[in-house]
C-alpha cells in the first residue's frame, strides 16, 4: 500500500484527468492520479485485436476541436483524414438503397424541405443560446420539458425528416432514444459542436484520426507523469473537510491512500457514487447525480483483406436511421492495406440486439452492414464489438446527458465544487462536450480555478 501526499488527488488516468495532472505540474503543484483500470486512456483505448489495431473508444478530431489538436501538436502526435471519396448509401424507411453523393440525403422534395427546416431551426437555437449556459436562457424550462422526439413533431409532420435529424443527435451522439432527452439537451449537444449543421456533416464530424490511436494522448501524458499515475487502484473513500478552502482530503484506493490538499473527479457522473463520501455530498449533489445517466451504443470494427468498397466506388458512408446498423464509415488505419468499417447500433436497437447469441448477433449485424455495401460486407477476417456498457469503470457510452427536465434545473451546479472537491470530464463540457476535445478542455480549466485556489490560500496571512 502506497501512502502518498501530494497537493492534488486525481480520481481517474482519462484524457481530462490527465490533462488536469499535467497542467498542475506545469504551475509546480504536486500529484497523484488514481486509476481503477490497468490502463490509461478512459473512453479512449487503442488495442490489438486478432492482429487488428482498432480503435475501442473515441477517435475522431473535428476541426473545431482546437484545444485537442493543440495539444497533439505538443506531444508530437499527427492526424490524418478519414478516407471519404466515392459514392455514400442511405437506406430509407422502406429499406431501399440509394447511392449518393454530396452532403443531403436522397430524400423527397417533401422529406427535404422539412429536414433543412428543422436543421435552421436548431441551427437558430444552438446559436442562441448557446454550450456555455444553456440553463440560464429564457427558453431553457420550455425546451427541456419536451422531449427531442416530440419536439421534432412539434415541428414537422414528416416522419421521414423527423427521424434523420433525429438520428444525428439520438442514435450518433447521446446514444438514446430521443424520447428520453430534452430538445434542450440536443440544442447543448448542437451548440457544443459550433452548429447542429455541423453534426450532420459527417466530413467534418468525423474528420481526422491520430495516427496510432487517440489513446497515445493518455500514454504520453502518462509516461511524463510516471509514478505520479497508480492503475489497478479503484477509489473507495474520499475522506474530506467541509469547512473553507486549503482544507486536507484523504483518499484512499485499493493500491494507496493519498493525502492532499484538493480532489478531482475524473471520471463520468454515473461513477461518483462508486466513491464513499465522507462526510456525504451536499442533498443538491446527490440529486443531480441521479438526473445523469449515459447512453448506450455498440461500436461495431469489421476488417477486411482489402477495402472492397472503395473498389465499386463508395466511400463506406451509409446511413439508415431505420437500419439495425444506423451508421457506417471507412474506418480504415494509415497507411493500413486491408479495409476496416465501423459501424453504430444505439440505444434501443442495443438494447434488442444484446438479447441474441454472440453468433446472431454477428450475423445480424454483419447482414444490416452488408446492406449498405453488398455482400462482401460479410466476409470479415476480424469482427469486434466495442461494448462499454459493460465495461466496469465507465457503463454506456458516449456520455452522460440529463433526463427530462434535469438540464433546466441542475446544469448551473454540475461545475461547482465542494469544498476541496472538483469536478472534471467531457459529460460536464461546454464546447466538446462528450469528446476529447472537451475532457481536455474541462480538464485544463479545473487545473486553472485549482491554482487559483491555491495562490488564493497561500496569499491568506498566518494570524
Amino acid at each position: 500500500m502506497l501512502n502518498l501526499d501530494r497537493d492534488v488527488v486525481i480520481v481517474g488516468a482519462g484524457p481530462s484527468g490527465l490533462t488536469a495532472a499535467r497542467e498542475l505540474k506545469k504551475a509546480g503543484l504536486s500529484v497523484a492520479v488514481l486509476e481503477a483500470r490497468d490502463r490509461v486512456g478512459g473512453r479512449t483505448w487503442t488495442d490489438t485485436i486478432d492482429g487488428a489495431v482498432l480503435e475501442i473508444g473515441g477517435q475522431w478530431v473535428s476541426p473545431d476541436q482546437t484545444v485537442l489538436m493543440g495539444l497533439l501538436d505538443e506531444l508530437g502526435l499527427k492526424m490524418y483524414s478519414r478516407y471519404r471519396d466515392g459514392e455514400s448509401v442511405y437506406l430509407a424507411p422502406d429499406g431501399s438503397r440509394t447511392r449518393y453523393t454530396g452532403a443531403s440525403f436522397p430524400v423527397s422534395e417533401t422529406t427535404a424541405a422539412e429536414m433543412d427546416k428543422l436543421t435552421a431551426i436548431l441551427d437558430g437555437l444552438a446559436a442562441e443560446i448557446g454550450a456555455e449556459e444553456p440553463w440560464a436562457h429564457p427558453k431553457a424550462r420550455e425546451l427541456d420539458t419536451i422531449s427531442f422526439h416530440h419536439w421534432l413533431r412539434q415541428n414537422s409532420t414528416d416522419e421521414e425528416a423527423c427521424n434523420n435529424i433525429g438520428l444525428f443527435i439520438a442514435g450518433g451522439m447521446l446514444t438514446k432514444p430521443a424520447h428520453a432527452f430534452s430538445a434542450l439537451q440536443a440544442v447543448l449537444m448542437a451548440a457544443s459542436a459550433g452548429s447542429f449543421s455541423n453534426l450532420t456533416d459527417e466530413d467534418f464530424i468525423l474528420d481526422k484520426r491520430v495516427i496510432g490511436g487517440m489513446q497515445q494522448v493518455s500514454l504520453l501524458i502518462a509516461a511524463e507523469l510516471g509514478d505520479d499515475v497508480v492503475l489497478n487502484s479503484p477509489v473507495r473513500t474520499l475522506n474530506w473537510e467541509p469547512a473553507g478552502e486549503g482544507h486536507r482530503v484523504t483518499v484512499e484506493s485499493e493500491r494507496a491512500t493519498v493525502n492532499a490538499r484538493f480532489v478531482i473527479m475524473a471520471v463520468p457522473p454515473n461513477l461518483y457514487s462508486r466513491v464513499s463520501f465522507n462526510p456525504p455530498l451536499p442533498r443538491r449533489q446527490h440529486q443531480m447525480h441521479q438526473h445523469q445517466s449515459l447512453g448506450l451504443v455498440i461500436k461495431i470494427h469489421a476488417v477486411y483483406s482489402t477495402p472492397f468498397w472503395r473498389e465499386d466506388g463508395l466511400s463506406g458512408t451509409g446511413f439508415g436511421a431505420g437500419a439495425l446498423v444506423q451508421e457506417v464509415y471507412d474506418n480504415t488505419n494509415y497507411g493500413d492495406t486491408r479495409g476496416t468499417l465501423v459501424g453504430f447500433i444505439s440505444d434501443e436497437k442495443a438494447d434488442a440486439v444484446f438479447e441474441l447469441s454472440a453468433e446472431d448477433r454477428k450475423k445480424a449485424v454483419l447482414e444490416s452492414i452488408a446492406g449498405f455495401l453488398g455482400e462482401k460486407a460479410l466476409d470479415t477476417e476480424v469482427y469486434y464489438e466495442s461494448d462499454w456498457g459493460s465495461e466496469e469503470w465507465t457503463r454506456g457510452a458516449y456520455a452522460a446527458s440529463y433526463d427530462l427536465g434535469g438540464l433546466h434545473r441542475y446544469g448551473k451546479d454540475q461545475h461547482a465544487n465542494v469544498g476541496p472537491i472538483y469536478w472534471s470530464s467531457s459529460d460536464l463540457a461546454a464546447e466538446g462536450y462528450q469528446h476529447v476535445d472537451g475532457a481536455v478542455r474541462m480538464g485544463q480549466a479545473t487545473a486553472a480555478r485549482i491554482v487559483t485556489a491555491n495562490n488564493r490560500v497561500a496569499a491568506v496571512p498566518v494570524a
